[in-house]
Protein backbone atom coordinates (compact mmCIF):
# COMPACT_ATOMS: atom_id res chain seq x y z
CA UNK A 1 0.00 0.00 0.00
CA UNK A 2 1.13 3.56 -0.73
CA UNK A 3 1.69 6.27 1.86
CA UNK A 4 2.54 8.92 -0.73
CA UNK A 5 0.06 11.78 -1.11
CA UNK A 6 2.49 14.42 -2.40
CA UNK A 7 1.27 14.52 -6.00
CA UNK A 8 -0.41 12.59 -8.78
CA UNK A 9 2.86 12.95 -10.72
CA UNK A 10 4.47 10.21 -8.62
CA UNK A 11 2.48 7.32 -10.11
CA UNK A 12 3.65 4.86 -12.74
CA UNK A 13 2.05 5.06 -16.16
CA UNK A 14 -1.17 3.12 -16.64
CA UNK A 15 -0.80 -0.35 -18.12
CA UNK A 16 -2.89 0.68 -21.12
CA UNK A 17 -0.51 3.57 -21.82
CA UNK A 18 2.59 1.37 -21.69
CA UNK A 19 0.89 -1.21 -23.90
CA UNK A 20 0.09 1.49 -26.45
CA UNK A 21 3.70 2.66 -26.48
CA UNK A 22 4.92 -0.90 -27.05
CA UNK A 23 2.38 -1.45 -29.80
CA UNK A 24 3.58 1.73 -31.51
CA UNK A 25 7.17 0.52 -31.21
CA UNK A 26 6.95 -1.69 -34.28
CA UNK A 27 8.53 -1.16 -37.69
CA UNK A 28 9.16 2.29 -39.13
CA UNK A 29 6.75 5.22 -39.21
CA UNK A 30 6.81 8.71 -40.71
CA UNK A 31 8.41 11.23 -38.38
CA UNK A 32 7.35 14.61 -36.95
CA UNK A 33 3.65 13.78 -36.75
CA UNK A 34 3.15 12.23 -40.15
CA UNK A 35 2.37 8.86 -38.56
CA UNK A 36 -0.87 6.91 -38.28
CA UNK A 37 -1.20 7.42 -34.53
CA UNK A 38 -1.12 11.20 -34.84
CA UNK A 39 -3.75 11.14 -37.58
CA UNK A 40 -5.99 8.91 -35.46
CA UNK A 41 -5.48 11.20 -32.48
CA UNK A 42 -6.72 14.16 -34.52
CA UNK A 43 -9.86 12.21 -35.42
CA UNK A 44 -10.40 10.98 -31.86
CA UNK A 45 -10.05 14.44 -30.33
CA UNK A 46 -12.49 15.92 -32.83
CA UNK A 47 -14.97 13.16 -32.03
CA UNK A 48 -14.69 13.59 -28.26
CA UNK A 49 -15.02 17.37 -28.40
CA UNK A 50 -17.82 17.23 -30.98
CA UNK A 51 -16.16 19.53 -33.51
CA UNK A 52 -13.08 19.73 -35.69
CA UNK A 53 -10.17 20.67 -33.47
CA UNK A 54 -6.44 21.11 -33.97
CA UNK A 55 -4.50 19.04 -31.46
CA UNK A 56 -0.75 19.27 -30.93
CA UNK A 57 0.93 16.74 -28.61
CA UNK A 58 3.80 17.93 -26.40
CA UNK A 59 5.69 16.23 -23.61
CA UNK A 60 5.09 18.56 -20.64
CA UNK A 61 2.39 20.74 -19.17
CA UNK A 62 4.76 23.68 -19.02
CA UNK A 63 5.31 23.41 -22.78
CA UNK A 64 1.58 23.14 -23.40
CA UNK A 65 0.76 26.25 -21.38
CA UNK A 66 3.69 28.37 -22.49
CA UNK A 67 3.31 27.56 -26.18
CA UNK A 68 -0.45 28.03 -26.11
CA UNK A 69 -0.19 31.43 -24.45
CA UNK A 70 2.61 32.51 -26.78
CA UNK A 71 0.23 31.87 -29.67
CA UNK A 72 -2.39 34.15 -28.13
CA UNK A 73 -0.53 37.08 -26.57
CA UNK A 74 1.98 39.62 -27.94
CA UNK A 75 5.17 40.49 -25.99
CA UNK A 76 3.51 43.70 -24.76
CA UNK A 77 0.34 41.90 -23.69
CA UNK A 78 -1.23 40.88 -20.38
CA UNK A 79 -2.36 37.41 -19.36
CA UNK A 80 -5.06 37.62 -16.70
CA UNK A 81 -5.18 34.69 -14.28
CA UNK A 82 -5.33 33.64 -10.61
CA UNK A 83 -2.43 35.08 -8.60
CA UNK A 84 -1.20 31.59 -7.59
CA UNK A 85 -1.94 29.91 -10.91
CA UNK A 86 0.51 27.26 -12.02
CA UNK A 87 1.65 29.51 -14.88
CA UNK A 88 2.59 32.14 -12.29
CA UNK A 89 4.23 30.09 -9.56
CA UNK A 90 5.45 26.80 -11.03
CA UNK A 91 6.72 27.24 -14.56
CA UNK A 92 9.96 29.12 -13.97
CA UNK A 93 8.99 32.02 -16.23
CA UNK A 94 8.25 29.81 -19.25
CA UNK A 95 5.09 31.74 -20.25
CA UNK A 96 7.03 35.01 -20.13
CA UNK A 97 9.91 33.46 -22.09
CA UNK A 98 7.79 31.91 -24.84
CA UNK A 99 5.59 34.98 -25.25
CA UNK A 100 8.66 37.16 -25.49
CA UNK A 101 7.82 39.13 -22.38
CA UNK A 102 4.06 39.17 -21.83
CA UNK A 103 3.05 40.11 -18.29
CA UNK A 104 1.11 37.74 -16.01
CA UNK A 105 -1.43 39.72 -13.99
CA UNK A 106 -2.82 37.62 -11.16
CA UNK A 107 -6.10 38.22 -9.34
CA UNK A 108 -6.53 37.34 -5.67
CA UNK A 109 -9.04 34.60 -4.87
CA UNK A 110 -10.06 32.61 -1.82
CA UNK A 111 -10.77 29.45 -3.83
CA UNK A 112 -8.53 29.56 -6.90
CA UNK A 113 -11.23 30.93 -9.20
CA UNK A 114 -11.13 34.34 -10.80
CA UNK A 115 -14.33 36.30 -11.39
CA UNK A 116 -15.72 38.10 -14.44
CA UNK A 117 -15.85 41.29 -12.36
CA UNK A 118 -12.11 41.13 -11.69
CA UNK A 119 -11.43 40.65 -15.39
CA UNK A 120 -13.67 43.53 -16.45
CA UNK A 121 -12.07 45.86 -13.92
CA UNK A 122 -8.54 44.95 -15.05
CA UNK A 123 -9.33 45.52 -18.71
CA UNK A 124 -10.99 48.86 -17.95
CA UNK A 125 -7.93 49.92 -15.95
CA UNK A 126 -5.64 49.03 -18.85
CA UNK A 127 -7.78 51.15 -21.17
CA UNK A 128 -7.54 54.15 -18.82
CA UNK A 129 -3.75 53.94 -18.52
CA UNK A 130 -3.34 53.46 -22.27
CA UNK A 131 0.03 52.94 -23.90
CA UNK A 132 1.84 52.92 -20.54
CA UNK A 133 0.14 49.65 -19.52
CA UNK A 134 0.49 46.24 -21.12
CA UNK A 135 -2.36 45.59 -23.54
CA UNK A 136 -5.02 43.05 -22.52
CA UNK A 137 -3.99 39.87 -24.31
CA UNK A 138 -5.67 36.73 -22.97
CA UNK A 139 -7.35 35.10 -19.99
CA UNK A 140 -6.14 31.84 -18.45
CA UNK A 141 -8.10 29.73 -15.97
CA UNK A 142 -7.09 26.42 -14.39
CA UNK A 143 -9.48 23.48 -14.34
CA UNK A 144 -9.46 22.01 -11.78
CA UNK A 145 -7.93 24.92 -9.89
CA UNK A 146 -4.79 25.05 -7.79
CA UNK A 147 -7.10 24.90 -4.75
CA UNK A 148 -8.75 21.67 -5.89
CA UNK A 149 -11.98 23.46 -6.73
CA UNK A 150 -13.79 23.28 -10.06
CA UNK A 151 -15.28 26.07 -12.16
CA UNK A 152 -18.85 25.18 -13.01
CA UNK A 153 -20.16 25.77 -16.53
CA UNK A 154 -21.91 29.02 -15.64
CA UNK A 155 -18.71 30.44 -14.13
CA UNK A 156 -16.68 29.62 -17.25
CA UNK A 157 -19.38 31.10 -19.46
CA UNK A 158 -19.48 34.31 -17.41
CA UNK A 159 -15.72 34.79 -17.67
CA UNK A 160 -15.86 33.98 -21.36
CA UNK A 161 -18.59 36.56 -21.93
CA UNK A 162 -16.37 39.32 -20.53
CA UNK A 163 -13.36 38.03 -22.45
CA UNK A 164 -15.28 37.95 -25.72
CA UNK A 165 -16.66 41.44 -25.13
CA UNK A 166 -13.08 42.66 -25.00
CA UNK A 167 -11.91 40.31 -27.77
CA UNK A 168 -9.67 38.30 -25.48
CA UNK A 169 -9.09 34.57 -26.09
CA UNK A 170 -9.76 32.23 -23.16
CA UNK A 171 -7.14 29.60 -22.34
CA UNK A 172 -7.76 26.72 -19.96
CA UNK A 173 -4.89 25.02 -18.13
CA UNK A 174 -6.34 21.53 -17.96
CA UNK A 175 -3.57 19.65 -16.17
CA UNK A 176 -6.37 17.98 -14.18
CA UNK A 177 -9.12 18.53 -16.73
CA UNK A 178 -10.33 14.92 -16.50
CA UNK A 179 -10.80 15.26 -12.73
CA UNK A 180 -12.86 18.40 -13.28
CA UNK A 181 -14.89 16.73 -16.02
CA UNK A 182 -15.79 13.83 -13.73
CA UNK A 183 -16.94 16.29 -11.07
CA UNK A 184 -19.01 18.32 -13.53
CA UNK A 185 -20.63 15.28 -15.12
CA UNK A 186 -20.92 17.02 -18.49
CA UNK A 187 -19.43 16.44 -21.92
CA UNK A 188 -15.91 17.61 -22.85
CA UNK A 189 -17.51 19.98 -25.35
CA UNK A 190 -19.76 21.54 -22.72
CA UNK A 191 -16.80 22.01 -20.38
CA UNK A 192 -14.72 23.78 -23.04
CA UNK A 193 -15.69 25.43 -26.31
CA UNK A 194 -19.44 25.40 -25.70
CA UNK A 195 -18.69 27.47 -22.59
CA UNK A 196 -16.36 29.81 -24.46
CA UNK A 197 -12.92 28.21 -24.07
CA UNK A 198 -10.72 28.83 -27.12
CA UNK A 199 -7.62 26.80 -26.25
CA UNK A 200 -7.14 23.89 -23.85
CA UNK A 201 -3.90 22.55 -22.44
CA UNK A 202 -5.02 18.95 -21.95
CA UNK A 203 -3.14 17.15 -19.21
CA UNK A 204 -2.55 13.40 -19.22
CA UNK A 205 0.69 12.82 -17.31
CA UNK A 206 -0.89 13.40 -13.88
CA UNK A 207 -3.67 10.96 -14.76
CA UNK A 208 -1.86 7.91 -16.07
CA UNK A 209 0.27 8.88 -19.07
CA UNK A 210 4.04 8.49 -19.17
CA UNK A 211 4.82 11.92 -20.66
CA UNK A 212 2.02 13.33 -22.78
CA UNK A 213 0.07 16.57 -22.86
CA UNK A 214 -1.63 18.38 -25.72
CA UNK A 215 -2.60 21.84 -26.89
CA UNK A 216 -6.09 21.80 -28.38
CA UNK A 217 -7.45 24.71 -30.41
CA UNK A 218 -11.22 24.93 -30.75
CA UNK A 219 -10.90 28.01 -32.94
CA UNK A 220 -8.88 26.85 -35.93
CA UNK A 221 -7.86 30.38 -36.85
CA UNK A 222 -5.94 30.63 -33.57
CA UNK A 223 -3.86 27.59 -34.52
CA UNK A 224 -2.31 29.16 -37.58
CA UNK A 225 1.42 28.33 -37.77
CA UNK A 226 1.36 26.82 -34.27
CA UNK A 227 3.28 23.81 -35.58
CA UNK A 228 6.18 26.15 -36.36
CA UNK A 229 5.97 27.74 -32.92
CA UNK A 230 6.12 24.26 -31.37
CA UNK A 231 9.10 23.35 -33.58
CA UNK A 232 10.92 26.60 -32.81
CA UNK A 233 10.36 26.00 -29.11
CA UNK A 234 12.02 22.58 -29.32
CA UNK A 235 8.86 20.60 -28.56
CA UNK A 236 8.24 18.79 -31.84
CA UNK A 237 9.21 15.15 -31.31
CA UNK A 238 10.75 13.40 -34.28
CA UNK A 239 9.15 10.13 -33.13
CA UNK A 240 5.81 11.78 -32.46
CA UNK A 241 3.93 8.49 -32.65
CA UNK A 242 5.00 7.70 -29.08
CA UNK A 243 3.31 10.85 -27.78
CA UNK A 244 0.21 10.36 -29.89
CA UNK A 245 -0.08 6.69 -28.94
CA UNK A 246 -0.22 7.67 -25.26
CA UNK A 247 -2.95 10.23 -25.85
CA UNK A 248 -4.94 7.83 -28.00
CA UNK A 249 -4.86 5.20 -25.28
CA UNK A 250 -5.72 7.88 -22.72
CA UNK A 251 -8.86 8.95 -24.57
CA UNK A 252 -9.96 5.57 -25.87
CA UNK A 253 -12.13 3.31 -23.69
CA UNK A 254 -12.57 6.32 -21.36
CA UNK A 255 -9.29 5.59 -19.56
CA UNK A 256 -8.93 9.29 -18.70
CA UNK A 257 -12.34 9.35 -17.01
CA UNK A 258 -11.91 6.00 -15.26
CA UNK A 259 -8.59 7.11 -13.78
CA UNK A 260 -9.95 10.49 -12.76
CA UNK A 261 -13.06 8.95 -11.22
CA UNK A 262 -10.91 6.75 -8.98
CA UNK A 263 -8.73 9.67 -7.92
CA UNK A 264 -11.74 11.88 -7.16
CA UNK A 265 -13.50 9.16 -5.20
CA UNK A 266 -10.45 8.60 -3.02
CA UNK A 267 -10.10 12.34 -2.40
CA UNK A 268 -13.74 12.51 -1.31
CA UNK A 269 -13.21 9.56 1.00
CA UNK A 270 -10.08 11.14 2.43
CA UNK A 271 -11.91 14.43 3.01
CA UNK A 272 -14.69 12.62 4.85
CA UNK A 273 -12.14 10.93 7.10
CA UNK A 274 -10.40 14.22 7.83
CA UNK A 275 -13.68 15.88 8.75
CA UNK A 276 -14.35 13.13 11.27
CA UNK A 277 -11.10 13.87 13.10
CA UNK A 278 -11.22 16.44 15.92
CA UNK A 279 -9.24 19.61 15.40
CA UNK A 280 -9.01 19.26 11.61
CA UNK A 281 -10.35 21.88 9.20
CA UNK A 282 -10.77 21.50 5.45
CA UNK A 283 -9.68 24.66 3.67
CA UNK A 284 -11.63 24.20 0.43
CA UNK A 285 -14.49 22.05 -0.81
CA UNK A 286 -13.02 18.83 -2.25
CA UNK A 287 -14.24 18.70 -5.83
CA UNK A 288 -11.42 16.92 -7.66
CA UNK A 289 -8.38 15.04 -6.33
CA UNK A 290 -6.68 17.58 -4.05
CA UNK A 291 -7.40 17.98 -0.35
CA UNK A 292 -6.18 20.96 1.70
CA UNK A 293 -6.51 20.74 5.47
CA UNK A 294 -5.25 22.50 8.59
CA UNK A 295 -4.39 20.33 11.59
CA UNK A 296 -2.25 20.64 14.71
CA UNK A 297 1.49 20.65 14.05
CA UNK A 298 2.01 17.72 16.43
CA UNK A 299 -0.23 15.53 14.28
CA UNK A 300 1.50 16.63 11.10
CA UNK A 301 4.82 15.58 12.58
CA UNK A 302 3.34 12.28 13.74
CA UNK A 303 2.01 11.49 10.27
CA UNK A 304 5.42 12.28 8.79
CA UNK A 305 7.13 10.13 11.43
CA UNK A 306 5.09 7.06 10.52
CA UNK A 307 5.96 7.40 6.85
CA UNK A 308 3.21 9.41 5.18
CA UNK A 309 4.38 11.84 2.52
CA UNK A 310 2.55 15.06 1.61
CA UNK A 311 3.33 18.72 1.16
CA UNK A 312 3.08 21.32 3.88
CA UNK A 313 1.16 24.27 2.43
CA UNK A 314 2.19 27.51 4.22
CA UNK A 315 -0.39 29.55 2.33
CA UNK A 316 -3.18 28.26 4.56
CA UNK A 317 -1.33 27.76 7.85
CA UNK A 318 -2.89 29.70 10.73
CA UNK A 319 -2.64 30.04 14.50
CA UNK A 320 -4.62 26.83 14.96
CA UNK A 321 -2.35 24.55 13.01
CA UNK A 322 -0.36 23.62 9.94
CA UNK A 323 -1.81 23.31 6.45
CA UNK A 324 -1.04 20.30 4.28
CA UNK A 325 -1.94 19.28 0.75
CA UNK A 326 -2.92 15.70 -0.02
CA UNK A 327 -3.28 14.52 -3.61
CA UNK A 328 -4.89 11.26 -4.65
CA UNK A 329 -4.45 9.47 -7.96
CA UNK A 330 -5.79 6.58 -9.99
CA UNK A 331 -3.38 4.40 -7.97
CA UNK A 332 -4.81 5.41 -4.59
CA UNK A 333 -6.84 2.65 -2.93
CA UNK A 334 -9.35 2.57 -0.10
CA UNK A 335 -6.78 0.98 2.21
CA UNK A 336 -4.34 3.85 1.57
CA UNK A 337 -6.97 6.35 2.68
CA UNK A 338 -8.06 4.29 5.67
CA UNK A 339 -4.45 3.92 6.81
CA UNK A 340 -3.96 7.68 6.66
CA UNK A 341 -7.16 8.44 8.56
CA UNK A 342 -6.36 5.81 11.18
CA UNK A 343 -2.90 7.31 11.70
CA UNK A 344 -4.44 10.76 12.00
CA UNK A 345 -6.89 9.58 14.64
CA UNK A 346 -4.09 7.80 16.52
CA UNK A 347 -2.07 11.01 16.47
CA UNK A 348 -4.99 12.83 18.09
Amino acid sequence: MSRVFTSDNVTPASDAIMLAINEANVDTAPSYGGDRHTRLLQQKASSIFEKDVAIFPVATGTAANALALSQLVPPYGAIYCYEAAHIVTDECGAPELFTGGAKLIGFPSSNGKISPEQLAEAVEYAAKVGVHHVAPGAVSITQSTECGTVYDISQISAISAVARHHRLPLHMDGARFANALVHLGCSPAEATWKSGVDVLSLGATKNGALCAEAVIFFDMTLARDFERRRKRGGHLWSKARFLSAQLLAYLESDLWLLNARQANAMAARLASGLESAPGVRLVHPVQANEVFAVLPEARVKRLEAVGFEFYRWPLYTDANGTAIRLVTSYMTRVQDVEDFVAALLDAA
